[in-house]
């Protein structure tokens, strides 16, 4: 097994790749699902998960996809269900026999290539950009819209005869 620290630091970084390029884990980060540390629970998660395949030996596949599934249910509350575990769980344990055979240049290569996609898959979805005007104009005419609401009184209660306030209902 490859035990440099250089070499070991190249594994954390596969990790690193295949846990970025997940969607379900960056969907989890980007709405919350972690908390308010949710980035920090990612960061944290990749180091959980390349000690996890350092002190376990012949790891199976269903493994790997149990112990994710666990911490993504303990740590963002997300039950994942789309399919996508055994992919990442087949992933890691590629990066992980790629980096114990010692094949350094082919797990940079894999690095490279879940990078590229995590960089794609990041200017697909950015949003278009608007200009400035528009948007003003929008938020103007919102405004503009709810503002008669606002100056509109309500009809003070009524008292009755017998004690009674009649409220009557907002339109």
């Amino acid at each position: 097994m490859a035990a440099s620290s250089a070499s070991r630091e190249l594994f954390t970084e596969g990790v690193r790749a295949v846990l970025s390029s997940w969607p379900v884990l960056q969907i989890a980060v980007d709405n919350g699902f972690g908390g308010v540390y949710g980035q920090q629970k990612a960061d944290w998660m990749v180091d959980v998960v390349q000690q996890y395949f350092h002190d376990n030996a012949d790891l199976q596949q269903y493994e790997v996809e149990d112990f994710i599934a666990q911490l993504m249910d303990q740590e963002f509350d997300t039950v994942v269900d789309d399919g996508s575990l055994p992919q990442v769980s087949v992933s890691l344990l590629q990066v992980f026999t790629q980096w114990q055979q010692g094949a350094l240049q082919q797990l940079k290569h894999t690095i490279s290539s879940l990078t590229q996609k995590t960089s794609q898959r990041a200017k697909v979805t950015a949003p278009p950009a608007q200009s400035d005007d528009s948007d003003d104009d929008t938020q103007a005419m919102e405004c503009e819209s709810s503002s008669p609401s606002v100056s509109r009184t309500d009809p003070p209660p009524q008292d009755e005869e017998d004690g009674w306030t009649v409220v009557r209902k907002k339109k």
